[in-house]
């Protein structure tokens, strides 16, 4: 089946409060800032490398449990075969690849043999990094080849770090599906493409926050796709740094809502305020049907704090989006440069589940699921295994 790809911008969505264009640095835009206090002071490279390499009380470092002579241990994060949920066209279907890696696919049209399939920060590289050689190495595989993944007909990149663009998978779904797949990513990311890739203009394209496109293929209908705030950074090299825009994305199609929050952080140790931008996105965009939430990769706190959230501050990400059911993600597959000198990869699954059962908020499903599936009958947040379909 043949679908030709055609993207139509739409009017802008325009926050009632505190709506802000503070971000952009230039005119053009040269690099981005976070424009909230809630980013606080930001760190510099060489107090990463200090928080990394040198002496620090916080420093806690436990290896990725093993099972028995080396075999995956069952405290970790489970990996199955997927199905894709072919068996549930009509419905939001959402598959996680691992770490921030999801195949979404909307609700099929009337007379569609599926729906309009979107590939989110596609990562299916044994390392995040430059080189293969060196660098962060999955501990979790992936659930499926390159070759195995179906058909898709959209890229979607929340920022350009190694752990969410990775060259060598977009290079393979570019090659083989040249003329149907369409790339959307933040402001500036489309000369990297370009450049990369080797694709044509009209086959990326680069948004603002709150910019909205409705992206149509020729047999399978129309997804309305928004670029929304995100508190993080970007960069592929210390001389590049924040010179493309970071995006949360919100997708809709078929009566459904979804989030994909990418990477963000949500208040700063130290800092006044929370970011303001998730309540922006639930008055303007929500209620979700299903969002996709960051809970892993965030200690230490004092450091990370400005970047990435905890499972506890996702808490109120879910409630302040207006998610229905919220999935955690970027967890269990692939250790940070820094966050693994300190965070247990255990943490983030039952710190989530601690935090969702104090508000009555627990799901279930996942390494916290005890067997179970998560109930997407109920509302609230939940878990689900590498290669596992969540349905709404």
């Amino acid at each position: 089946m043949v679908a030709t790809v055609t993207v139509k911008a739409l009017p802008p969505h325009t926050p009632k409060a505190g709506a802000t264009k503070e971000h952009p640095v230039g005119s053009p835009p040269t690099s981005f800032r976070n424009p909230w206090p809630s980013n606080g002071k930001g760190n510099s490279l060489l107090s990463a490398f200090q928080m990394r390499f040198g002496s620090n009380p916080e420093r806690k470092f436990v290896p990725v449990p093993q099972g028995p002579n080396g075999s995956r241990s069952d405290e970790l994060v489970k990996v199955r075969k997927p199905d894709w949920g072919v068996n549930n066209k009509n419905r939001l279907r959402a598959t996680w690849i691992g770490h921030a890696s999801f195949l979404v696919e909307m609700p099929a049209v009337p007379g569609a043999e599926r729906g309009i399939r979107i590939l989110c920060d596609p990562v299916f590289s044994d390392r995040t990094s430059p080189v293969h050689f060196m660098g962060p190495k999955r501990y979790s595989p992936t659930p499926a080849t390159l070759d195995e993944l179906p058909d898709v007909d959209i890229i979607c990149i929340s920022h350009d770090h190694y752990d969410h663009l990775d060259i060598a998978s977009v290079q393979h779904i570019y090659n083989k599906r040249k003329g149907n797949v369409h790339f959307i990513a933040g402001l500036n990311n489309k000369p990297w493409f370009m450049q990369n890739l080797g694709c044509g203009a009209d086959e990326v394209t680069d948004a603002d926050w709150w910019e909205s496109f409705e992206i149509t293929t020729a047999e399978l209908g129309s997804v309305k796709i928004t670029c929304c705030p995100t508190q993080h950074f970007s960069g592929r090299a210390p001389l590049n740094m924040g010179h493309t825009l970071w995006c949360s994305w919100a997708f809709e199609a078929g009566g459904k809502k979804l989030y994909f929050s990418g990477d963000t952080a949500y208040q700063a140790v130290d800092t006044p305020s929370p970011c303001p931008a998730f309540e922006q996105i639930g008055e303007v965009l929500g209620p979700f049907d299903l969002a996709m939430l960051p809970i892993g990769l965030m200690t230490p706190q004092s450091f990370m704090g400005g970047v990435h959230a905890t499972p506890e501050q996702s808490i109120h990400i879910h409630k302040e989006i207006k998610s229905k059911l919220s999935i955690g993600m970027h967890y269990g597959t692939v250790r940070g440069g820094l966050s693994g000198q300190y965070e247990d990869v255990r943490d983030p699954p039952r710190r989530w589940r601690a935090a969702a059962e104090k508000e009555g908020l627990w799901c279930g499903g996942g390494i916290e699921g005890e067997g179970s599936a998560i109930n997407t009958a109920k509302e609230g947040v939940g878990l689900c295994d590498i290669g596992e379909t969540v349905a709404v």
